[in-house]
């Protein structure tokens, strides 16, 4: 791994890293993130990205499935699918660093239509792969984008666009390029997906779900525990407890006041479902993470 990556990668993150750990940037899906040691648990359902660690380790489980990935390493994730992921080796001597990039569709969908299709009969929607030299190439030249803001908007665009490239060009590009058909399973899904980010506190009738994905409802249902590996409901219920957790954890919310703001209209139902996904009941959980932060 060329260390110049890392080398960017730092200073960005070094700079502007949130309390999170999390560095934006000024292109839309693109941040560096830090970490001095090792984390809590983190309960997410990302959307499809790119994940390259320059230094450190993390560790991501998804169902049965667990993956350790570390310098040198790429995670590819495409679909919409719930993850448990700590970072697994940091210090303040030496951070976690890494890069995320969230996947474009419609870059996805363009590149496509000019490249060459490749045979891939693996559904895994969670991949580990050696980070391919040409990613970290268009990923570095992104990176040092940043420091030129009157070049960004000329350049952006196409080196996102070759950052696509080199990933649809890599081992795992036929699970990728899945992402940018307009009428694949996975394309249609993630439109139902988006509403359910976007409205999950809402009452969201399966009918209305399944017509954004152009599917009979039975069929919406089957396609779309094969894509996320939840029903949509157990996918809408975990983004409301995700949600609540971070409204108590990093805002200090009340369980009744996250629970609330989350869509539930009882506070026994979101104790109980809160339980059964992290472990204790909410107002345990979060004396005991804000107890472990204090002891780290």
């Amino acid at each position: 791994m060329d260390t110049t990556l890392l080398d960017a990668v730092r200073r960005h993150a070094d700079a502007h890293a949130d309390r999170d750990g999390i560095a934006p940037t000024a292109i839309p899906g693109l941040a560096a993130i830090r970490a001095t040691g090792r984390t809590e648990l983190v309960y997410q359902i990302p959307r499809p990205l790119a994940c390259l660690v320059l230094q450190g380790a993390k560790h991501v489980a998804m169902g049965t499935q667990s993956f350790t990935f570390r310098a040198g390493d790429s995670l590819l994730i495409t679909a919409d699918v719930p993850t448990v992921s700590r970072i697994a080796q940091a210090s303040v001597a030496t951070p976690y660093y890494s890069l995320v990039l969230e996947l474009d569709p419609a870059v996805i969908a363009a590149l496509a239509t000019d490249m060459a299709a490749l045979e891939d009969d693996d559904d895994a929607p969670v991949r580990i792969a050696p980070t391919d030299a040409h990613v970290a190439d268009a990923a570095l030249r992104l990176l040092r984008l940043l420091e030129r803001p009157t070049a960004l908007p000329v350049l952006q665009a196409s080196l996102l666009r070759e950052f696509h490239y080199w990933l649809l060009a890599g081992r795992h590009g036929a699970a990728i390029r899945r992402l940018g058909l307009p009428d694949s399973h996975l394309r249609r899904i993630a439109r139902a997906v988006a509403v359910l980010r976007a409205e999950y506190a809402q009452r969201l009738p399966v009918e209305r779900l399944a017509a954004l994905a152009g599917m009979s409802p039975s069929s919406f249902h089957q396609h779309f525990r094969a894509v996320t590996s939840l029903t949509p409901l157990q996918f809408q219920k975990q983004l409301r407890l995700i949600e609540a957790r971070r409204l108590m954890l990093a805002d200090g919310a009340s369980a009744s006041h996250a629970a609330f703001s989350v869509g539930y209209e009882s506070v026994q139902q979101f104790t109980r479902e809160y339980g059964r996904m992290f472990g204790m009941p909410p107002v345990r959980d979060v004396t005991a993470a804000h107890g472990r932060l204090h002891a780290a």
